[in-house]
């Protein structure tokens, strides 16, 4: 079976930045897209940023670009998310997801496997 398993998260000034990693384990060879998802107290999951394993381009949410950097890792079937000028907004569980394909989506529903969710919390 498939295990996400991410790491990274915790408490960071507004303007600072973190960077959270996310592992897939347990699959065979292939061709996986990756994303994040955020859910703040009082709202719903939300897109963050997506990528894949076949060269594709990132995407990423319009409230994080520029900001945000979602990151092929060296390891296969690894990525980062790297979190630049935060801000009070970006406060919430992050969550790491995975599914067969080469396509890049936006839409939770689209996506197989999930990580647990890390709390990233910014301060200002």
């Amino acid at each position: 079976q498939v295990q996400l398993i991410e790491s990274g998260g915790g408490a960071a000034q507004a303007g600072g930045s973190l960077r959270l990693f996310c592992s897939c384990s347990g699959s065979s060879l292939g061709a996986y897209g990756m994303g994040w998802f955020r859910q703040a107290p009082g709202k719903e999951r939300e897109f963050v940023a997506a990528t894949n394993w076949v060269g594709g381009t990132p995407t990423y949410a319009d409230s994080v670009k520029g900001r945000f950097l979602l990151v092929r890792g060296v390891a296969e079937h690894t990525n980062y998310l790297q979190m630049n000028a935060l801000k009070g907004e970006d406060t919430a569980v992050y969550y790491c997801a995975a599914h067969l394909g080469w396509s890049i989506s936006t839409e939770a529903d689209d996506y197989t496997y999930w990580g647990l969710g890390t709390q990233v919390t910014v301060s200002s």
